[in-house]
């Protein structure tokens, strides 16, 4: 047992080398566990390889396509400042929300595939929540403008552990599904809620609600709602909230009852 232990021991610190040979149980188990730590590190740098090679493919991806899509906005504005057809208007607006649509869906699954292949790590570190809250907000107001949506940020002198440029992305995606989805001349709270080892930021809305027997999968890629199947949307910004949430130690719940809002809970450890 004690050998055993050693063994483990030394694999643990990557040190572990065969000491018996000779035709006992202990020389063969020896054998064996060389031979399953030789085949783990193969399996390791056969896998460190493959996401490099992600790595290399997300960013070629998210290079080649900036200028194209950039090319197709510019030219459905000039389209869409020039043409006075009646019959052609509705047209290249569409072209413009379909190209902006594809804008996004190419920047968000770029981001979230650089967090699931570790491409993009993130660095938590104590700091001050409200400058990340209030950075979230104003990135939110324009749009809330355009619904008369009030975006209000109550004060908080908490304190987390969390990646400052990737959390607020996070509570950014969370303002702006609220603003998504609550009416006009409505109202966003953001807040922060401290429990002995969290700190949650709390954004409230007041729109349509989400169902019960889909609270669950809310947070899964390219899930959308029934409900919200009419509205513009690829169903990956709750994806990522959830993944930026669990990559520096916490998570993200929502609370709400269909017809009267939605809160959601984005937890930092403290």
């Amino acid at each position: 047992m004690k050998r055993l232990e050693a063994m483990l021991e030394d694999a643990i610190n990557d040190s572990f080398e065969e000491s018996s040979y000779d035709e006992s149980r202990l020389s063969k188990l020896e054998t064996k566990w060389k031979r399953f730590l030789a085949s783990s590190v193969s399996s390791k740098h056969r896998l460190m390889d493959e996401q490099e090679k992600i790595k290399g493919l997300i960013s070629d991806i998210s290079h080649q396509t900036k200028t194209p899509i950039a090319n197709i906005l510019l030219y459905a504005q000039i389209l869409q400042e020039k043409e006075t057809d009646p019959a052609l208007v509705p047209i290249v607006e569409n072209i413009r929300e379909q190209s902006e649509k594809l804008d996004f869906l190419i920047r968000s699954l770029v981001k979230a595939s650089r967090l699931e292949c570790e491409a993009l790590i993130l660095q938590p570190k104590n700091q001050p929540i409200m400058p990340c809250l209030m950075a979230a907000a104003a990135g939110a107001r324009e749009e809330a403008a355009k619904k008369q949506i009030e975006v209000i940020v109550e004060e908080t002198e908490a304190s987390a552990c969390f990646d400052r440029k990737w959390t607020e992305e996070a509570v950014g995606n969370l303002i702006d599904n609220g603003i998504k989805y609550s009416p006009v001349n409505s109202r966003i709270q953001v807040s922060v809620v401290e429990y002995q080892m969290f700190a949650a930021v709390q954004v409230a809305d007041c729109g349509i609600g989400i169902r019960e027997d889909e609270q669950a999968q809310i947070f899964e890629r390219f899930y959308r709602s029934r409900d919200v199947a009419g509205e513009k949307g690829v169903g990956i910004g709750l994806y990522l909230v959830r993944e930026i949430a669990a990559r520096q130690g916490g998570y993200v719940k929502v609370k709400s009852k269909h017809g009267e809002g939605s809160s959601f809970y984005f937890y930092m450890a403290k």
